[in-house]
Formats: C-alpha cells, structure tokens, sequence
C-alpha cells in the first residue's frame, strides 16, 4: 500500500480523499494556488506545497508543477480527483516515467474514452447504442451550420474535452449554431485547452441516467447501479440521486451489464461513469444512447457510496496498488435513497448569476463527516453529509468552479431523503455572497419532483421567468407569522429592559400585526397560548435577540427559519422562500395603511455587469442602432461565458467599458439613449 499520495486538486474533493487516506495511514500531500494558501484541505494535508498563482493556468493545470511537488514530497502516488488534469493521459504517462502511481485508470482507457469524438467512434465499434451525430472535426461556423441542418434541429454542441456543464451549447436553428460555436470552442480550449467540437442530435424529453463502474487490474469490472441526474442548468448537474426512480431492475441490468462491455474493451480499471440518455418519449425505458465516459472520480459518487456503503475514494486507491475488488457483483445491493443537492455560489433571484465574493458567515448543517470506515459512515450524521472545502471568513473567487459545498441526504426511502433536505437546508446558513439554498429547498419540495418524473429540462420548464422563491401556502404564512409575533413580544420586552421601565416579564397580553407576502395576520400573545386571526396555534421555540438560526416548533410541524432583523420587521428565510415581514402592534398597525411605497428606479436603459467578470467581447460601438434581444456584450465568469443582450430597442449612447477589462458587479458597460 501507498505511504503517501499527493492530491492534485482543490476544495471539497482534496478534503474527500484526504478523509479515506489519513483512515487509510496514508500520508497526504496538498498543493495549492495562491487563492487557496488558507483552504481547509491544505490545513488537513501533512504537507502542502504552493504551485503558482491563482488561474488554474498558472497553478492546478501545470502537471510540471505538481511532479515536482510528488518528487519533493517524496509521494508515491497521486490522486487527480475531478477536473483539471484528472482526464490528461499526458499527465498519466510523466507521472508514470517518474515511477510515481496515477490513482485512476489506464493511459489508454483515458485516451479512448476520455476523448467524446474518439469514445464515439469506439462504442460505435462496440455496437453500443449512441446519439446520432457528427463525429469527426469541424473546419469552421460554416460547416457547423451544414452538420446541424444535416441532423436536423435542436442539436447540441459539444467540446470534445468538455465536461461539468462547459463547453456545451444547445441550438434550435442556424442563428443559435453562428452565435455558440464559436463560444463553445473558446470555452473548450480555456477549461480543457482543447478547442474541437462535435455536434449531436438532441434527445427531446431526456433523462441522464449514469451507471458507475468500478474495476480492478486482474480484469474484473462491476457496476454499482445507477444515479439520476436529470436536474440540470446550463448542463450543469443541480441535483443527483440514487437510485434513480425512473429505473427499473430489468433496465438496471441492461444498462449496467453494457456499461461493464464498453469498460472491458479498453481494460478498464478504477472508478469511472457511464453516461446515458433515456427517451423520455420511450415509456419503457429501453431506449437508452450511451453519452460519455468519465474516466475519474464523479462530483456525485457521495450517493452511490450512500447507498451500496462501498468507499469509492478507498477502491480507487486499493486497485492503483494492484489489489483485486473484495466483492462481486452479487454483493452490490441497493439500501434506502441519497440525493445530492449542490450549493452553488449564484443567485437564483438574479437569474442564477454567478456570485462571487468572502463567506461572511458559514455554518452548514452538520459539522462534516467521519470518514470511520463503516458503511453506514458514508451517510453522514443522521442521514445529512456535508462534503466541502469552505470556511466561514474564506473567499469563494472568480477562478473556480462555483460549487460551495454538496449536501448529501439519506433515508429509508425517497421522501425521507428528500425531506431531509429541505430541513437541512433551512438550517444551512450561508451570507455575504449569493447562492441556491432556496432554490435547490423548492425543488424538493416540487410536486414534479417527488412524481420521479424528471427530463434535462426540468428546470427550464418549471421556472420559464425565473426564480422568485418557492411556492408558500397560507397555512405557513400563519405559522411564520406567530413565529414573528413570538419574537416582536421577545425584542420588545427585551428593550423595555434595558431602558428599566418595566418589569422584567412580558406584558400580560401583546398584540401584533404581521404582514407577510401581502397578507395581514392577526397575532396575540398571552401567558398561556398564542393566536393568529382568531385560530388558536401550539408554539413551542426558544428565542434570544440576536439568534440567526431559530427551530420552532409549530402545531407539530418543526421549521427552521434563517433570521435577520431590518428596519421594519423581520427578514424569515425558510422552505425556499424569503420573506419579508413587517410587524407593528395593533394599535398603530392602521397608521401603515396609507404609506406610499418606493418605488425603484428604472435601470432598463444601462447595461449592467451582472457577476464580476471579464469582459470578452463588446459587439457594439458608440451610435449604433440595437433592436431587443440582440447581444451587446459577453462577460466571462467561473470559466463560463454569458452572452449580455438589449432589453428593448434603443441606441447605444455611452460605452463605459472595453473589452478585456476586468468587471466588477452592477459596472455599468453602456447607456442608451
């Protein structure tokens, strides 16, 4: 066994191996950027090497860099994690010229599948099922344009080194192909330094069903069944979950036993993915196209591990070192249901914008988990694990993936896991930059969702306009109201206290109003019990002015609520949803009835940065004529590019900003008429 492995990655995934090796008695070596030189995952290292600045560039993607850091360490293996160089057969062969052990697959496993045009062309070969598309090069625009009408619209885009929601664009005619595949190159050839493309046809109606594989050197390859990840924006996976609910025993078996096939042929070992689209327009769910092969470590194997209680990080390790895998395929069972929710960094009231900046207050749920070496450890504490890489102070910076944190559930059965998470998520507290607790509670609680019945376009088709919090019903509106009420009574006494003029107990009765969401509520409070509109309701909590994170207890229904105090009231963040509540006593509550609320500033006129960034492209100079809609500006932020567009038709009358310069957020690029 290994004595000591260097980690070449970051953030949660570093924290995650360094786990299993430090249970392991495995040393572990870290390398880190500038912007990393105070991350949690270089603290828990035994050692830890600095490798450049801050752009992956310049640091995480220079294999150089990261040899010599193993060699000076004296490490004898390395693990890649995911991203960066976890798919460069390059970086796998100079590891193994310096006699140092890659923890992933074979070289030409990697080659083969690694490469999207090559592992096309090779299942094919195979006789596997796949997308019908175009699998060689593309010259130009120009040819783009020819392939696509040939396949015939929507198609999709793809870098053919792509992976994590980059280097993907979907098109619907020849407009959409002119304007992304040139960005879609760019991308490619920025995240993964490789700009080919390839165009297939889009699977209306898709479900992403992935099968991970798992195999040692003495040829033996299984599957741990599969993972749902259907919940998807840009491309990028939001949710996962296993098993999924889609999957039946008989296509388990289908799907799994090609998957293993298709690994063989390339003598396949280590931990990998398979990944599949099923035809949602196919009610058996026969019709499955392979899409890929992850030849790594995937963002959300937590649910696999949850599930079947094997340690996918430890069999990684194990099968470098040339053990062969302890069980067989009969020993993989199914128990119970995890999901995944990804806590990204981006405001989903703002369009889902990628959100930069310091963790002013971060306090999950749970305080990680114990790597201890029991099946059940994978689940967390009490069915709720947190895999990160944060720290409350930290910074979450423009060079990275987005990602935050996972949040991992388990539970008996699919609701189970999935009200975990919403209660876990009530009491996950993130401040100072924006992100998608909210969004990520109210799809857990979608009806759409807890039916199982799940496309790619999930997203898309349940929020058309946006996000502005999750659906909340009349009957929680009362609840939070009593709860507002409670904590009025509370400050109230509290400030009749401090200023000493009266006792110290609560006034024999206090009477509230509470707005919430435009409806008035009606709240008393006396010694024995409180009322909202008349309706008598069990309250059970306790509050101390100040408290950020409150559990209440409401007619047997525990809610946790994220609390912070303005100038009017309350802000109550809980179940999806921000609320702002307005509370004044009854008495003067009437005095409110005819105030004039502001009303805000019309900004259609400026086109502003949404997220920091750099500006990549400005398409319009000083004068020029633009109609709604048409794209003004591109800004790339967290490695992505987003096109900025006209809101309505106006001219251009002030540039404030040029291409190449660095943004920062609400920067204002131009002004029209």
């Amino acid at each position: 066994m290994f004595k000591k492995i260097l980690i070449a990655n970051r953030g949660e995934i570093a924290c995650r191996v360094i786990k299993t090796a430090r249970r392991m008695g495995i040393k572990t070596v870290a390398v880190y950027s500038d912007a990393d030189a105070r991350a949690p995952f270089v603290r828990m290292a035994d050692e830890a090497v600095h490798i450049g600045s801050s752009p992956a560039s310049e640091s995480y993607l220079i294999a150089d860099k990261i040899i010599a850091a193993a060699k000076q360490t004296g490490a004898d293996a390395v693990h890649p994690g995911y991203g960066f160089l976890s798919e460069r057969t390059s970086f796998a062969e100079a590891l193994a010229a310096e006699g140092i052990a890659f923890v992933g697959p074979p070289v030409n496993a990697i080659a083969a599948m690694g490469d999207k045009i090559e592992s096309k062309k090779l299942a094919l070969k195979a006789g596997v099922n796949v997308v019908p598309g175009f699998v060689g090069e593309i010259d130009d625009t120009e040819h783009a344009v020819r392939i696509s009408e040939e396949i015939g619209y929507p198609v999709m885009m793809k870098a053919s080194a792509g992976g994590g929601g980059k280097g993907m664009r979907l098109a619907y005619n020849e407009k959409d192909v002119r304007e992304g595949f040139e960005a879609t190159k760019r991308e490619g050839l920025n995240s993964f330094g490789d700009d080919r493309v390839f165009i297939e046809k889009f699977i209306l109606n898709p479900r992403h069903i992935e099968i991970q594989i798992l195999g040692d050197k003495h040829g033996n390859v299984l599957y741990l069944n599969e993972r749902e990840c259907s919940i998807q924006r840009r491309h990028q996976k939001v949710v996962e979950e296993a098993p999924s609910p889609f999957v039946t025993p008989k296509m388990r078996k289908a799907m799994g036993e090609q998957c293993v096939a298709l690994s063989k042929a390339v003598g396949y070992y280590s931990a990998g993915t398979v990944e599949l689209i099923v035809s949602g327009a196919d009610p058996t769910g026969e019709s499955f196209y392979f899409l890929e092969m992850n030849t790594r470590l995937q963002v959300e194997h937590p649910v696999t591990e949850a599930i079947t209680g094997v340690d996918l990080v430890e069999q990684m390790i194990r099968v470098t070192a040339g053990e062969k895998l302890a069980f067989t395929q009969d020993d993989v069972k199914i128990s119970g249901w995890s999901i995944e929710n990804r806590v990204y960094a981006e405001d989903p009231y703002r369009g889902f914008l990628p959100s930069t900046g310091r963790l002013t207050r971060y306090r999950p749920p749970v305080e990680g988990w114990t790597d201890d070496g029991a099946e059940n450890g994978r689940r967390g504490v009490d069915g709720v694990r947190v895999d990160d890489g944060v720290y409350e102070g930290g910074e979450v910076s423009m060079f990275y993936d987005p990602m935050i944190a996972k949040l991992v559930t388990w539970g008996e059965t699919r609701d189970e896991a999935a009200d975990k998470q919403i209660a876990a998520l009530d009491a996950f507290e993130i401040e100072g930059l924006g992100h998608n607790i909210d969004f990520v509670s109210a799809i857990m609680q979608h009806p759409r969702f807890r039916s199982g019945e799940l496309t790619t376009g999930f997203i898309a088709e349940e929020y058309p306009d946006g996000f502005t919090g999750a659906a909340t019903s009349d009957e929680l509106k009362a609840k939070l109201a009593a709860v507002a009420g409670f904590i009025a009574a509370a400050r109230s006494d509290r400030a009749r206290q401090v200023d000493g003029q009266l006792a110290t107990h609560l006034a024999p009765s206090s009477e509230w109003s509470v707005k919430i969401g435009g409806k008035v509520f009606a709240v008393e409070l006396d010694e024995d019990e409180i009322t909202v509109d008349g309706q008598v309701l069990d309250l059970a909590m306790e509050y101390t002015p100040g408290d950020q994170l409150i559990e209440a207890e409401v007619d047997g229904e525990d809610i946790g609520i994220k609390l912070a105090i303005t100038r009017t009231g309350l802000r109550m963040t809980t179940r999806g949803s921000i609320h702002k509540v307005d509370i004044l006593p009854a008495r003067v509550a009437h005095l409110t009835s005819h105030m004039i609320e502001k009303i805000p500033p019309d900004l259609s006129r400026f086109l502003i940065c949404p997220m920091p960034g750099l500006l990549v492209a400005l398409h319009v100079q000083e004068g020029d004529a633009v109609e709604a809609g048409q794209p003004l500006a591109v800004v790339e932020a967290m490695k992505m590019e987003n096109i900025l567009r006209a809101e309505k038709s106006a001219t251009v009358k002030k540039i404030n900003a040029v291409a190449g310069e660095s943004l920062a957020v609400d920067a204002i690029i131009l002004e029209l008429e």
